[in-house]
Parts: C-alpha cells; sequence; structure tokens
C-alpha cells in the first residue's frame, strides 16, 4: 500500500514538473505568436476588400501623385521604390523609377522586377489595373479621393499603419488639423461670399471643363469663404457653357489650366468673357492646379491660398 502512494505521489511530482516545464515551453511560443500577430495589418481599402499585410511594407509601388506625397509627408519616402509619371513632388520622388501612367500604359513587368509588397492606387487608377497587379501576387491597396478634410486624415493615417509609420502619420494630420482650423477661425470673420468659377480645361472656351459638386474642389472653395459656380452644375466634373457663366456673373476666376499656358490677358481675349465682373474687375488669377487637383497633404495649402485670394483681408 505504502509503495501504491509513493507511486502515486511520484507520478504527481513527475506531472507537476511536466506541467511546469510545458507552461514554461508555452509561455514563449504564445508571446512569439502574439508579437506575430501585433505586426499583422488588416485594412478595409477605397474599394471595400481587406487588405492583409504581414508586416509594414518595406518596398512600396505608387500610382499616382497623391500616394506619392502622402508616402514622403509621413516619412516613408525611404520605402518607395516606384512611382507614376506624373509623381514629381517632392524633388526626391523624381528619382525613383517611373513605372508610368502618364501618357501611357503602367508597365507592369517593371513594377513586378522592383519586387514591392505593396502597390499604392488611387481613384485614377482603373479597377481592371487594380486586379491585373493583384494577379501577379502583389497586394492593392486602393485610396478613394477624399470628400472632406477627414476623409484625407483617414488616407494618411491608412498609409502611416501600411507602413510603419502610424506615429508620423499623426503627426501630419494634426499639423494639417491646425491649419485648416486656422484659416475656418479667419474666415468666419469675412462679411462676403463671392461666387468663384474654378476652370479646369477650356480648349472650348464656350463650354470649359470645371469642378461640380461632391468634389474637393467645391468643398475647399466653400472652406475658404467661396461658393462654387460649377455646384448649379449636375455631374462633378462637367462642360459649363457661356451662357449660364453669364447669368452666375462669377466675381473670381481662378485659372487651374494656368500650368498650361492660359493667362488672365487670354481669358479676357475670349468671345464673350469681357462681359464678366472678373474679367472687367481684373479677378482673373493663375492657380497652381496641383494643390488641389492632388488629393494630398498638399490640400492645406490650397486652402489657405484659396483664401488668401477671396478673403485677403482677414489675412493682413
Amino acid at each position: 500500500m505504502q509503495k501504491k502512494i509513493a507511486f502515486f505521489l511520484t507520478t504527481l511530482l513527475i506531472a507537476a514538473s511536466l506541467i511546469g516545464c510545458n507552461k514554461a515551453a508555452v509561455e514563449p511560443v504564445a508571446a512569439i505568436v502574439e508579437e506575430t500577430a501585433s505586426t499583422q495589418i488588416m485594412l478595409q481599402d477605397g474599394l471595400g476588400r481587406e487588405i492583409v499585410l504581414e508586416q509594414p511594407a518595406a518596398r512600396i509601388v505608387s500610382l499616382s501623385p497623391s500616394n506619392t506625397e502622402i508616402l514622403f509627408a509621413v516619412g516613408a519616402g525611404d520605402q518607395v521604390v516606384g512611382r507614376d509619371s506624373f509623381s514629381d513632388y517632392p524633388e526626391k520622388a523624381q528619382t525613383l523609377v517611373d513605372v508610368g501612367g502618364g501618357y501611357s500604359e503602367y508597365n507592369l513587368e517593371q513594377i513586378v522586377q522592383l519586387e514591392p509588397d505593396l502597390v499604392l492606387a488611387a481613384e485614377i487608377n482603373t479597377v481592371e489595373l487594380v486586379q491585373s497587379i493583384e494577379d501577379l501576387g502583389i497586394p492593392v491597396f486602393y485610396i478613394s479621393n477624399p470628400l472632406t478634410f477627414d476623409d484625407l486624415y483617414k488616407n494618411i493615417e491608412n498609409v502611416g499603419l501600411l507602413t510603419g509609420q502610424a506615429d508620423a502619420a499623426q503627426t501630419v494630420v494634426a499639423g494639417i488639423q491646425s491649419r485648416v482650423d486656422a484659416v475656418v477661425t479667419a474666415v468666419a470673420k469675412a462679411d462676403s461670399t463671392p461666387l468663384v468659377f474654378y476652370e479646369l480645361d477650356a480648349t472650348d472656351p464656350t463650354k470649359p471643363y470645371t469642378a461640380g459638386p461632391d468634389t474637393f474642389y467645391s468643398t475647399l472653395i466653400g472652406m475658404a469663404g467661396g461658393k462654387n459656380v460649377g455646384d448649379a452644375l449636375t455631374s462633378s466634373w462637367a462642360q459649363i457653357s457661356l451662357e449660364e457663366l453669364v447669368i452666375q456673373d462669377p466675381d473670381i476666376i481662378l485659372l487651374g489650366d494656368s500650368l498650361w499656358g492660359i493667362t488672365p490677358d487670354s481669358v479676357g481675349q475670349r468671345e464673350g468673357w469681357s462681359t464678366l465682373t472678373a474679367v472687367k474687375e481684373g479677378n482673373v488669377l493663375p492657380f497652381d492646379d496641383n494643390l488641389l487637383a492632388r488629393p494630398g497633404p498638399r490640400l492645406v495649402d490650397g486652402l489657405e491660398a484659396l483664401a488668401q485670394i477671396l478673403h485677403p483681408e482677414v489675412f493682413q
């Protein structure tokens, strides 16, 4: 009987020691699993897809200027190995491999050769292009154009998470928020709301293209204390007739197409435009369209520039 008891006690001791050993062995494994899981990134992109990265992207190809500018702003510039043809800001971006997309197709073979672990797409890229790249085994995160600054902040934060630059992204967002608040506070003191026509393309001066409702152009013009002529249109990007322009009679005309050589003088020489208040009063001004056309961190630069044009009196 004593032998049985002794055997039982010995068995308990061995079992206890094994449990202790197993516990010690399991804990590090659990810690490793937990550490690995913590590096995994899972985010929903602008197409509503769940994109999963096992770790922050180290080799990135950007397919739009806005994405490139966000990447550099959050400190991930050194992680970018390729960019689209139009990505020329900041200056360092111009040294990256050009994968096309300007006036030609994207070079998928070149993208593969760069061995990216992430491609950042935007609304200027087609869903078919996204699928083509994913078919090559490369993750693609699609970033939708923002309609508000809150949307922009989310895009910046997402890029920060995808690149392991979350803290830097938060700093960028905080800086933009502070500048936006300053503009909104200043513009609140204005006692007028000028009517603004923003010209995108006047290849046909009788029906120039402009930005309509549900665009960041319209959002920024409103935040800067103006009213967008294009809001009278039914689509976001459309041509407006000269007749409609004459009826609305804008106080200010901003030339987003000045980058293509359009000048205030040339606008005044267009048939039928000399009757517009903005033309008669000399309020036709060139504007750097990159500050509005690229929905990235420099949108706040665009907001500040617009506000200073529309309401210089509140910034003196």
